[in-house]
């Protein structure tokens, strides 16, 4: 029977190329494409199916912003699969991005040219919402709703004949400066998606120290900096025409670039095939292409901070929500001492040297 593989964010951009690129590399998986809009999934489930008919390719729908979306959606998957062997975690939002103009035109003839449009770092900052949660929709979307996700699904995760694996998608934005245990949320500043995948770095370096023994593992990958809808909403069409030959001449000296959300998808079907005890956990595996546009995977050591063990103050959710105080305890529960883990010295070995 073929491996069961979950992917959610997967009607389009790198979750959609994600799929049709496993699908090329072993016909026979049942994947499962796990999608905020239904019609959007059913779209691209026909596509996919198109391409590879004998494909066994199924749909489920959830929005993982929303947190009874993710029960109903885990009830339907524990009813569905016996197993999940891999889960691609790779759903995620960025709001609103707004262009700091006098960064880019200080920078873009600078020595930093090249990790400014690699990373984005001073060019964008966002407004972030609080959902009907109480949570930050940022910080809901990209990190506490796979969270929430993975445990209502562990009787699926894990098993002593083969191990189970989560991939992260996470991204070249992703800086320790953005980011406070005081403010996991980031509810006070203006990088939340930077924020929210710093926190899933060290997330999914925490879900390894505790799950790995018994054959669960967590991995961390980077599609790199492409050119998608979103990028393409940041500026005016006239000023990415006018930016596009700088823009490749950087993609040919930093290989920064993958420009194609198939591209992107290198380092997340890469991952899949490697055993899983033998990647290193403290690494984030990153696509990239070269300047002929060839794709190969490279790695980065995670960027760690060392967490406080005393700075465990959880802020009271926004409004007298109830289920808002149960959301912030279940918060302060799972998800935090899974980070505080990272503050004690001993930090997380490779796998087969512990």
């Amino acid at each position: 029977m073929g491996k069961v593989v979950l992917v959610t964010g997967a009607s389009s951009g790198v979750g959609r190329a994600l799929c049709q690129r496993l699908l090329q590399e072993d016909a026979g998986l049942r994947l499962c494409l796990a999608c905020r809009n239904p019609r959007r999934a059913e779209a691209a489930r026909a596509a996919l199916l198109a391409a590879c008919p004998s494909a066994q390719v199924s749909v489920v729908q959830v929005d993982v912003g929303d947190l009874r979306s993710v029960l109903r959606a885990a009830r339907e998957l524990r009813h569905r699969f016996q197993r999940i062997d891999c889960v691609y975690l790779n759903a995620g939002i960025m709001p609103n991005p707004h262009l700091n103009v006098r960064a880019l035109f200080s920078g873009i003839f600078s020595r930093k040219a090249i990790h400014m449009f690699s990373t984005a770092e001073g060019l964008l900052t966002q407004d972030d919402k609080v959902t009907a949660d109480g949570l930050q929709e940022v910080f809901a979307t990209n990190v506490f709703g796979h969270f929430i996700l993975i445990q209502e699904l562990e009787p699926l995760l894990g098993h002593s004949d083969s191990p189970s694996r989560l991939i992260w998608t996470s991204s070249r934005n992703a800086r320790k400066s953005n980011f406070s245990l005081e403010d996991f949320q980031h509810s006070r500043g203006q990088e939340p998606y930077s924020s929210s995948k710093y926190a899933l770095d060290l997330l999914s370096v925490a879900l390894n120290r505790h799950f790995s023994q018994r054959g669960l593992y967590s991995s961390v990958a980077c599609p790199g900096t492409m050119l998608t809808n979103l990028t393409y909403g940041i500026l005016p069409p006239f000023l990415w025409t006018l930016m596009m030959p700088i823009i490749w001449l950087l993609r040919f000296f930093a290989n920064a670039f993958t420009l194609t959300p198939y591209n992107g998808a290198e380092a997340l079907v890469w991952l899949f095939h490697q055993k899983p005890e033998s990647l290193n956990p403290l690494s984030k595996y990153l696509s990239a292409t070269t300047g002929l546009g060839s794709s190969y995977v490279t790695t980065q050591k995670v960027d760690f901070c060392y967490l406080s063990l005393k700075s465990q103050h959880v802020s009271q959710p926004p409004g007298p929500s109830r289920r808002g105080r149960r959301l912030h305890y279940r918060l302060s529960q799972w998800l935090l001492p899974l980070c505080a883990v990272l503050a004690q010295r001993g930090l997380p070995c490779e796998h087969g040297h512990r």
